[in-house]
């Protein structure tokens, strides 16, 4: 009994120090299910979009389309739909001001030990001023 205890606040320990970090990062982490649906969110993503946490959970990819740029978004789902990993995918959204907001993402699809698909997981990030034109 002891050495459950003693794993258990290790692992919340280490639960702890990744969200703290997630937190100063301008990077985040995100977790979907097999339905496509957000169960895991850190970072600053949220308030880039203006969204708030209890709207991005349990939703799916598809409840937040209206501003994405419909080709990136179609390779996006073809790799998803084929449970492949992407790396660096970077994709747009028009803004309600009209300006462009591009992100990059990787991912790789998360599966259990029988071999069943159980969702996705994955980093991001903004990486708008990088897009803009050199001047």
């Amino acid at each position: 009994e002891q050495t459950v205890r003693e794993r258990t606040a290790e692992l919340r320990e280490s639960e702890a120090r990744f969200k703290r970090l997630t937190e100063l990062s301008s990077d985040w982490y995100w977790e979907q299910d097999e339905n496509g649906n957000f169960t895991e969110v850190y970072g600053p993503v949220l308030e880039m979009l203006g969204i708030r946490v209890d709207d991005a959970l349990n939703k799916t990819r598809d409840d937040n389309q209206a501003l994405w740029n419909e080709i990136e978004r179609g390779t996006l789902e073809a790799n998803i739909a084929a449970r492949r990993p992407f790396l660096d995918f970077v994709y747009s959204r028009t803004k309600p001001d009209g300006s462009q907001q591009y992100f990059m993402v990787s991912g790789e699809p998360k599966f259990d030990e029988s071999g069943r698909f159980t969702g996705y997981r994955g980093i991001g990030k903004e990486v708008t001023e990088s897009m803009r034109p050199k001047v």
